[in-house]
């Protein structure tokens, strides 16, 4: 379970959100569907919490707009964090 001010990593992103990098989550609209600050000023979009896992979905139509897949920083043990911090996220 995550909850406002927790801190997710993005698996998959997009233009909005860079894989790798860190986001913290606002305030929950119910227990599916919460914002999720993209890290410039007060931008945010909605994320879910589903079956498949946290994601912000992008329904654009083209194929410009993929969806971000994240994950919570506690889901993940110490030795995929550090494998994952040496990648270049630049």
């Amino acid at each position: 379970m995550i909850n406002t001010g927790d801190v997710l990593i993005c698996t998959s992103g997009n233009q909005f959100y860079k894989e790798g990098e860190l986001y913290t989550v606002g305030d929950f609209v119910n227990d599916k569907y919460f914002i999720l600050f993209t890290g410039h000023d007060d931008e945010h979009w909605y994320a879910t919490i589903g079956e498949q896992g946290i994601y912000v979905s992008f329904d654009c139509l083209t194929e410009e707009c993929d969806d971000a897949w994240f994950v919570a920083t506690e889901d993940k043990n110490d030795d995929w964090l550090n494998a994952y911090n040496t990648l270049d996220h630049a």
